[in-house]
């Protein structure tokens, strides 16, 4: 069929209602997996081995979890989790009953971003805080998510890219954004034009964030 600009003039209307429902998606579930997934990776950070909150339990059991959820492809887990996205939203299909399968997956791979970035700082750092007799929470507050900002920020761009590509997976089992245009019209229907333009404006959004990412992590890297 090829690529015809009249054709994708009269696509618009639907290719701005599934940018803005992939943009709603990936904003939830991004709130989501920082609101949870932060904690949850400092949690399984001062807790390991040697660390001032040492405690194996919460250590195993906690990783245990992230490692499990982690482990499960995304498309799987999103027709695993359709009847919890019923019980909790109502409806299995559109971007908000979507958006639940997303924040599931992107809360354990944020956390382990969030505990990849606390081990590069330096020890020593720590342990001058406790000996000067900070709290665990001033540590944690004023000391590690003070020195690891630019790796956190760096792993919410990472987190959000990938939260892109799992909103396209979506699409499959109708949960809207680009993902459900490209598959009904791009895919069913053989329409180039939507396929293509799907997928540049994918690009161009990854390319963004990723730029825009970096540029504020190395603006708060003080190191």
């Amino acid at each position: 069929m090829g690529f015809d600009f009249a054709h994708l003039m009269e696509l618009v209307p639907d290719i701005n209602k599934a940018f803005i429902q992939t943009i709603y998606m990936i904003s939830i579930s991004l709130v989501i997996a920082i609101i949870i997934g932060l904690p949850m990776g400092v949690l399984l950070y001062i807790t390991d081995k040697g660390l001032f909150l040492e405690n194996r339990i919460i250590k195993n059991s906690l990783g245990f979890v992230v490692n499990l959820i982690r482990s499960v492809p995304f498309i799987i887990l999103l027709v695993a989790l359709l009847p919890i996205t019923g019980f909790i939203v109502g409806t299995t299909i559109g971007p908000t009953a979507a958006s639940v399968s997303l924040s599931v997956a992107s809360i354990p791979f944020f956390a382990r971003i969030v505990e990849s970035a606390l081990r590069e700082i330096d020890k020593g750092v720590i342990e001058a805080a406790i000996a000067a007799g900070a709290t665990p929470r001033m540590i944690i507050k004023d000391v590690l998510l003070l020195e690891a900002r630019s790796g956190i920020i760096s792993g919410i761009t990472l987190t959000l890219i990938s939260l892109i590509g799992f909103s396209a997976m979506a699409g499959t089992v109708g949960g809207g954004g680009i993902g459900d245009l490209a598959i009904r019209f791009g895919y069913y229907r053989y329409d180039d034009t939507i396929m293509i333009t799907t997928v540049v404006i994918l690009i161009v959004l990854v390319q963004f964030i990723q730029l825009f990412g970096d540029f504020i992590a190395k603006v708060v890297d003080k190191r």
